[in-house]
């Protein structure tokens, strides 16, 4: 039954959007209430679950995002952008440039959160685009299908990090175990999927379309690579540096608060400011104008994605994720591949990755203890679970649907079928690694 009504709400929620033309932000409010009230929820917490899911998702995304759009807007205004792109195309040239842009994503995206490397990542791939004549969509699935297995598959991501603890995992072996299963998956999802898509038209956001400069009046490319990757460069170094401090001390609880990813887009903001900006004559008013037009460009961003968290918090709270996935648990299947499909369920039904595979180890973790599963390769069959088929219940859905301006059904027909790809793909993987562990 509970499964009828979500499927019921969430094509409600894509009918209003696309047949009626509401407003998303209100759409998912709308929803979050009808699903609330058909799940059997106290009337008097469904409002709290609403006013929890937008602030908990809108409080681990506002920083990163704002920051983030407003580097990216100083990276293709400044000159960066065109200069890291030019030198990207000396070295891969226009043919190979797909795939420098798929391995930028992947070493890129180990270190940093889906969604820093989200608004890293893109502002590079509509430079590569706008100055080659290259369709966008064929360019950016290449680049999100790494960081999408990246943050699915690897630690020290939140999820895949959990996992390992909570299956008593190694968590050297399960990165090695999920490197070589990403490698593949990720070639899979990303160029030869992203072949399927140069049709598909898309006209990203005009903050993101880099003015075209005179090479003399570019910044270095050792200056615009530092100033566009310093989120990157600064998480790495943290990540190194942690585990040789002693774990008392000022100094390990210094490294601990620049690690953080809201920290690190300021810093990198702040930084960027002065090197692509100040440090190159560029006003301030000009800076500030360029932050300005970023925010509003993200602006409408912001509220959609704070809608999906909304309904995300009714969904969470009513506990049908846990009802659902139980219900399956009495299946006679591979324990893998019922580490999978709980995941899958769960992440289908609620949208959040990091939310199915955490309540989906918890329920797999008996069944893993029972059968003596390897628990390296449960985390990697989990995590590749908890991506499955992103749609409008998911935050990242929204993200690159609104950054990339596309319409839903093409939204669909790239994102949504890319994270099918990833979550089969890295499935079939660790079935192979199976057959040889």
């Amino acid at each position: 039954m509970h499964l009828l009504i979500i499927s019921f709400c969430i094509i409600l929620l894509v009918v209003l959007i696309t047949k009626l033309k509401v407003n998303a932000f209100l759409a998912f409010l709308v929803i979050a209430i009808i699903a609330g009230i058909l799940l059997g929820m106290d009337i008097d917490t469904i409002i709290v679950s609403i006013r929890k899911g937008i602030g908990q998702l809108l409080g681990s995304l506002l920083i990163i995002i704002v920051s983030g759009a407003m580097l990216g807007k100083l990276v293709a205004e400044s000159g960066a952008a065109q200069q890291i792109t030019n030198g990207m195309m000396k070295v891969f040239g226009t043919r190979y440039i797909q795939w420098a842009l798929m391995a930028t994503g992947f070493v890129i995206g180990i270190p940093l959160f889906y969604n820093v490397g989200f608004v890293l990542a893109v502002p590079l791939v509509f430079a590569v685009a706008y100055q080659n004549k290259i369709p966008v969509v064929f360019l950016g699935i290449s680049m999100l299908a790494s960081l999408s297995v990246t943050h699915g598959f690897l630690p020290p991501h939140p999820a895949p990090t959990a996992l390992v603890g909570q299956f008593h995992a190694d968590i050297g072996k399960t990165l090695l175990y999920g490197i070589m299963i990403a490698i593949p998956t990720v070639i899979l999802a990303g160029p030869i999927f992203a072949s399927t898509l140069k049709k598909i038209k898309s006209q990203p956001l005009e903050t993101f379309n880099p003015p075209s400069l005179p090479q003399d009046q570019l910044p270095g490319l050792s200056n615009s690579l530092i100033s566009a990757l310093l989120p990157v460069l600064l998480l790495a170094t943290t990540a190194i540096c942690q585990p040789m401090l002693p774990s008392e001390g000022n100094l390990k609880k210094f490294i601990s608060f620049i690690s953080d990813a809201d920290i690190v887009m300021l810093l990198s903001l702040i930084v960027a400011t002065f090197t692509l900006g100040i440090g190159r004559k560029m006003s301030a008013a000009k800076i500030m104008n360029a932050y300005h037009e970023a925010v509003k460009d993200v602006a409408l961003i912001l509220l959609i994605v704070a809608g999906s968290g909304a309904l995300k918090e009714i969904l969470i709270d009513s506990g049908v994720g846990n009802e659902i996935a139980m219900s399956v648990q009495s299946f006679n299947l591979n324990p893998l591949l019922l580490g999978w499909l709980i995941a899958v369920i769960i992440r289908v039904s609620i949208g959040s990755a990091t939310v199915a595979g955490l309540t989906a180890a918890g329920i797999i973790a008996p069944v893993l203890t029972a059968t003596h599963t390897n628990p390296n390769l449960m985390v990697l069959a989990v995590g590749a679970g908890s991506l499955m088929f992103s749609h409008v219940n998911d935050a990242g859905f929204w993200l690159y649907k609104e950054y990339f301006n596309l319409s839903m059904k093409d939204t669909f027909l790239s994102w949504s079928l890319m994270e099918t790809i990833v979550s089969i793909g890295g499935l079939i993987g660790v079935f192979i690694l199976e057959a040889f562990i």
